[in-house]
């Protein structure tokens, strides 16, 4: 099919120049915006809103620069299109993944590096004067793009272990999810871009940026910003004997008992490892190597103590025969939100909240 045949389907037009707005309106709201409207009380991360500005106006152009080709095709204005898409879609979709790993700074120019193969295919097409170069281009960014998802596969798994040890409230915090969510839909955006069908491929094409779209904006503005962003300094003795095992100070627990369990530090929201490590008198890297020596992750210790906390509320209000809700004991406990209540309940008692008050009552 001829490049312009498609300008004359009155629909995909329309919906062309949609698409073409709506990046572009997208990107500006998350660059001018300050505040959340998909989450008012949650305080997104700069850097993740801009990548993703970054990102969406990268597809703005994408559209533009593509209908400037097809209203003047020649090999040159292809080779020009595919370039300026490899080298702003590839760094900026790193961009918002590595952006969304908030347990260090994440640098993404090894990224760029990987594409400089990439311009030297394109640079040799448009010397030769020919296409056929276009199979290994392809083929080698649809392989980085891979080694991305692979990469972010195996960092989101160590990224959980480190939200565990250093949050007790993973509320808007956790990013496994989404980023599955994500992949699926860049994925499915270079699938298209091999499909032989050019009209299905176009369509399909503008129906997935609607959706990339989307759910860019709900992962920007759900994803909490967080303070404590730079792991903790090992002690120097510890990094002197790398090898040998941590001392860890023996008053740690009584510290613990005192302070979070009898004083009930447990029960307030957002309670980081580091915020319960000065309150005791020792530092983070110490809690989280006593934490460690027990089986456990500082949100399970916390959860634990909430649920133990619930279950005592619990029995006092049914005694007292008091109206209650089980979420409303839930947040008295400290939980924020009651699902995340129900997950840990489950995980420790083996068994459902309501289970376990049916069984209790009985």
């Amino acid at each position: 099919m001829e490049e312009q045949a498609i300008l004359k389907d009155i629909i995909f037009v329309i919906l062309y120049g949609g698409v073409t707005m709506l990046n572009a309106v997208a990107a500006l709201y998350l660059l001018l915006r300050r505040g959340n409207a998909i989450a008012p009380e949650v305080t997104s991360p700069v850097r993740l809103r801009r990548w993703a500005a970054a990102f969406l106006f990268a597809s703005a152009l994408s559209h533009v620069t593509w209908l400037m080709y097809v209203c003047h095709p020649s090999l040159a204005g292809y080779v020009a299109v595919c370039g300026l898409d490899i080298l702003m879609y590839i760094p900026s979709i790193a961009g918002i993944l590595l952006a969304m790993l908030q347990d260090r700074r994440r640098s993404v120019w090894p990224v760029a590096v990987t594409l400089v193969p990439a311009v030297v295919l394109l640079a040799m097409s448009l010397l030769r004067g020919d296409d056929t170069l276009f199979v290994p281009l392809s083929v080698y960014v649809v392989s980085l793009f891979a080694l991305l998802m692979l990469y972010m596969f195996f960092a989101v798994r160590r990224y959980g272990r480190w939200l565990r040890d250093n949050y007790a409230d993973l509320e808007h915090k956790e990013i496994w999810q989404s980023l599955v969510v994500l992949a699926v839909f860049l994925l499915f955006f270079i699938v298209y871009s091999r499909t032989t069908d050019e009209r299905v491929y176009l369509y399909l094409l503008q129906i997935d940026s609607i959706l990339i779209v989307g759910i860019l904006l709900w992962r920007v503005e759900t994803l909490q910003q967080l303070s404590e962003n730079t792991p903790a300094a090992e002690p120097a003795e510890d990094v002197q004997k790398a090898s040998a095992p941590p001392v860890i100070p023996a008053s740690i627990g009584p510290l613990l008992k005192k302070h979070c369990e009898d004083g009930q530090l447990y029960l307030q929201h957002d309670l980081t490892l580091a915020q319960l490590a000065q309150t005791i008198g020792t530092n983070r890297y110490y809690l989280s190597q006593h934490f460690a020596q027990q089986g456990l992750t500082y949100n399970a210790y916390i959860n634990g103590l909430r649920i133990c906390h619930f279950t005592r509320l619990y029995h006092e209000a049914v005694a007292a025969q008091r109206l209650f809700t089980a979420q409303q004991l839930a947040y008295e406990s400290g939980f924020h939100s009651y699902s995340t209540f129900s997950a840990a309940f489950k995980q420790k008692m083996g068994t459902t909240v309501t289970a376990w008050m049916r069984g209790t009552a009985a």
